[in-house]
């Protein structure tokens, strides 16, 4: 058999990871060849491409990044994008794709297995926010980068009595920042599926720092939300795929903090940082099985599904049931676990 691979979307720990476990088995097991497309659709649209083998593969389990590149391109933005995509596939002679990718990807995946383009899809996001699987491979890592910046802000918050804010992804969802701000030890975490208010905020840092050497460290995703009427927020740009370009609402939090409690305020924004560099052992593990599941899937012939881990193990979920059904975070564990140290 003869495999398409890439990868989609923005980059992510583990991708590498996945490549490898696709082309181990494909090659070791199945006897077939992987043929990887450069910068996702784009490669497969203007047929740049490479014949990987296990060889290639020698030593990208613990790279970050994708030696295979990405880029967000999809097929639909172009009227003839489908049938473009047919053809490579026709020249290539091969039996379908594998798309590691994040919700935007699957999408498209889905779609395209819809048009006669079969597709299997692979989770990948450091948000965690896709459905029908209990984890995504990158999450692990961000969350691991997070909270190891935490601890080290702690320290230099004590020294000076100030709060730090700190600002993780999350664009809808706050998966990171909980489990950062938990493991970190957070003073308090804000998140997008739960609005927060100023006021509340800062009354409880006031509290928490009154005539004693305190340090607060707020962690908040990039996508939370003041309740209505209590802040305003500043526009934020879209980019051509649609995106808001998020960021910065640390910058405005620490303002206000500031402003209202006369406490030194600091900002610290981890951005990229958090999916970039060597993925966990976790995520590596995740990666590779998720790899050999999809070739696995593939030499079945079971298209149209996207690989999952579900009570830690390896399963199949249809495509249609995952697309525009984003994962939040619990609210029971979130009011259980991290809201009761909140300004404790």
């Amino acid at each position: 058999m003869r495999i398409g691979v890439l990868t989609s979307g923005g980059d992510c720990p583990g991708l590498n990871a996945v490549i490898r476990g696709v082309v181990r088995k494909v090659e070791r097991v199945h006897g077939g060849v992987v043929v990887g497309f450069r910068d996702a659709w784009r490669g497969v649209l203007d047929d740049v491409y490479e014949v990987i083998d296990v060889n290639r593969c020698r030593g990208i389990l613990p790279r970050g990044g994708t030696i295979l590149g990405t880029s967000r391109t999809q097929p639909y933005e172009f009227p003839d994008g489908v049938e473009t995509v047919k053809a490579t596939m026709a020249r290539h002679d091969l039996e379908g794709f594998i798309v590691i990718g994040g919700e935007g990807s699957l999408g498209a995946a889905r779609d395209l297995h819809k048009d006669g383009v079969p597709c299997i899809g692979v989770p990948k996001t450091i948000d965690n926010d896709i459905a029908g699987t209990d984890v995504t491979f990158g999450f692990d890592t961000a969350v691991h980068v997070a909270s190891a910046a935490i601890d080290r802000l702690h320290t230099t918050a004590e020294a000076h009595d100030r709060v730090i804010v700190v600002e993780v992804m999350g664009r809808h969802v706050g998966h990171i920042a909980v489990w950062a701000g938990i493991a970190g030890g957070a003073t308090m975490t804000l998140i997008p599926e739960v609005p927060f208010d100023i006021a509340e905020v800062c009354d409880a840092l006031e509290r928490r720092h009154a005539g004693m050497n305190y340090a607060s460290i707020v962690v908040v995703a990039e996508g939370a939300m003041p309740a209505e009427g209590t802040l305003e927020l500043p526009e934020y740009e879209v980019d051509r795929f649609g995106h808001q370009r998020l960021g910065g609402i640390s910058t405005l939090l620490a303002s206000e903090i500031e402003g209202r409690t006369g406490i030194e305020t600091r900002v610290t924004i981890l951005g990229h940082t958090q999916r970039g560099g060597t993925p966990t052992a976790y995520d590596r593990v995740l990666a590779t099985r998720f790899g050999i599941a999809a070739a696995d899937a593939a030499a079945a012939g079971d298209w149209g599904i996207m690989v999952a881990l579900q009570a830690n193990r390896i399963t199949h979920v249809a495509l249609d049931d995952v697309v525009g059904k984003l994962k939040g975070v619990d609210l029971e564990f979130f009011n259980e676990v991290a809201r009761p140290f909140f300004a404790s």
